[in-house]
This record gives C-alpha cells, structure tokens and sequence, in this order.
C-alpha cells in the first residue's frame, strides 16, 4: 500500500504587501547608493534619495489598522516613484564604471529589486494582483506564494513537497519552489516505487486531486487499485447489487481512513521537525532543511519499532523492569533491566 499527498512547507519570511516589498527594495536601494557614494564623500555631491519623505510616506499608510484601497493604491505609487529614482540613479554610477564597490550581497539585491519594480509596475498599471514568478521577498526571491485552499491560511509562502507513505517511512518524492498540480506526479511516485521495491503496489491512496483519468488509466493498466469511488453517476441501490455496492462503500471509507496516516506524518514533522518554518535563507539550504526533517522521523520510526521489539522480548522472557526516580542514588530518570 502507497499513501501519497502534497503539503507546503512556509519559509521564514514576514507576510508578504505590495507596500511592504516596495519600501524594503527602497532601503536596499538606498544601501547601494550610499556604498557606491562611499569613496566620492566630501568631493561629490551625494544624488538626492529623499530618504526620509518616503519613509514618512509609507508609515503614514503602515501604521494605520485598516486603510482604504484608493489610500494603499496611493502609497504604492508613491514608493514606485522613489524606486524608479534611486533605480535611475545607480544605473547612472553603473555606466560610470562604480559597479566593483558592491558586495555580492548589495549586487543580488539590486537585481532582485529591479525584478520587483518591473512586477509592481505591471500591476499597477493593469490594477492586478497576479503575475508569474512573483517575488514575495527580497531576502528569499526563490519563495513563491502556494495556494493551498486551507480554512487557517488560504496561502501559505515556502517549497512545495510531494511524499510518498510506506509501511511508516516518508519518501520525498519532488521539491518545488513554484506551485504545481500534484495529480502530474503520481506515475512518478509509483514507478519510483517499483524501482525502490521491484515490483508494483496493489493500492494507491491519494485525495481526490489524484484521480484524474490519465491516472486511473494509468492505474488500470499495471493493475493498481486507486482508492475512491469511480467515476460516473452512482449506481442505483437494487436488491442484486445491495450487498455489492455496501462491500464498496465499506471499501472506500477505509480507503480514506488509512490515508489519515500521511496527514498525521505532516503534522508530526510540521510540529515536532521545523517543518512549520524553514530558517534556511537559501534554496537549496532549504531544500537540504526539508530532506533532513524526513530521514529524522524515519530514523525515529526505526528507533520506535527496536524499543518495541525490545519490550517485547522482556515481557516474552519475563525480565523485570525497574524505573528509578528522582532522588534515587542514580540521580536519573530511567528504566533499567534487573538481572
């Protein structure tokens, strides 16, 4: 049996508001201009920024609990406005040959920050909220925004992950940064299966997301079981098929009763395995981040089922066991065979 689903891991990153990503490429920009200004202080005059107008802009509108739509539509332009400026100004010391001043970091921020002025230009003009590759964070331009259609957060910002459940052990089966459809994986997933096992398994229990036709095909074909009902209007109750069409029912609710384990796996490794928040900056730190939750909890589930195994064989060998508390002469918690 092969339980698969999706999740999102979130990135640690702040909520994501055109506002907020405007006015924090502002300060980057800023940072760059005064590096590039550096060696030039006291014999040029230093370009204009108007640094603390539109700070002052922008908290005039941050501050506020619930401002209008026309009041952010406003504030946005205006950070707009002071980017294209502080933009214009370091392509002009660019061309003057002062790109060398930047570090790696102020570089990758630049060109983060210009992806993101032409983003929120394009939606500004369009009156949009949508656009591919959007950026959600200047430090983490790799994180996307993944719709997940959840009742706490219809959104969530970080890599998005399709596992696989056998016997209690996780597979990481893809890693993506971008939001897929996670029914385009299920071929994969179980051919993955058969190169791992070498063979084929009889059931696969997926969410309704999964049940595509290509799948079922696909299914039908190596002769899998896909869980959930078919396809097509139910059958009509008759006295013929009354037992037969009670026997599926009983089948598929247990079909939905065994995936239960896959979302348990999620939440153990969202509560207990950081998954909830990945501190990782870079992609591929992060990624690593994520593999290394999922080999942690099937290690513990190695260790869980040894130490079961072991009180096993002491109930089956009738040794004692005996719990020292605190304050004993070992000054420990534990469990100890007696002899």
């Amino acid at each position: 049996m092969r339980i698969v689903d999706a999740t999102c891991t979130p990135a640690d990153i702040t909520y994501p508001t055109d506002l907020n990503l405007l006015n924090d490429a502002r300060e980057k920009t800023e940072e760059i201009i005064d590096a590039m200004h550096a060696p030039f202080i006291g014999k040029k005059r230093k370009p204009r920024t108007y640094r603390q107008k539109a700070r002052k802009d922008y908290l005039a509108v941050a501050k506020q609990k619930k401002p209008g739509y026309k009041k952010i539509r406003k504030a946005i332009g205006k950070q707009l406005r002071y980017l294209k400026r502080n933009l214009r100004t370091i392509e002009k010391r660019v061309k003057a040959g002062l790109l060398q001043l930047l570090t790696k970091r102020m570089y990758r921020n630049l060109l983060v920050a210009q992806e993101l002025y032409r983003q929120q230009l394009w939606m500004y003009k369009n009156r949009s909220h949508k656009i591919a590759d959007r950026i959600v964070s200047i430090s983490q331009p790799h994180v996307r925004p993944i719709v997940r259609g959840k009742a706490k957060s219809n959104v969530e910002f970080g890599a998005k992950i399709s596992v696989s459940l056998v016997s209690g052990f996780s597979f990481v089966d893809r890693i993506n940064w971008n939001n897929y459809n996670e029914s385009g994986d299920l071929e994969s997933q179980i051919e993955s299966y058969r190169n791992r096992f070498g063979f084929y398994p009889k059931s696969v229990h997926a969410d309704q997301i999964y049940r595509t036709r290509k799948n079922r095909r696909y299914c039908k074909k190596n002769g899998i079981r896909l869980s959930g009902p078919p396809l097509g209007r139910p059958k009509k109750v008759t006295e013929a098929n009354a037992s037969e069409l009670k026997h599926d029912r009983r089948i598929h609710r247990q079909d939905e009763i065994d995936r239960i384990a896959i979302e348990g796996k999620f939440g153990q490794g969202k509560r207990r395995f950081t998954l909830d928040r990945i501190m990782a900056k870079l992609a591929k730190t992060s990624e690593a981040t994520i593999a290394i939750s999922f080999i942690v909890m099937n290690l513990e589930k190695i260790l869980s089922g040894l130490l079961y195994f072991l009180l096993c064989c002491c109930k089956m060998c009738r040794i004692p066991l005996r719990v020292y508390a605190a304050g004993d002469r070992n000054r420990h918690w534990g469990m100890q065979i007696a002899a």
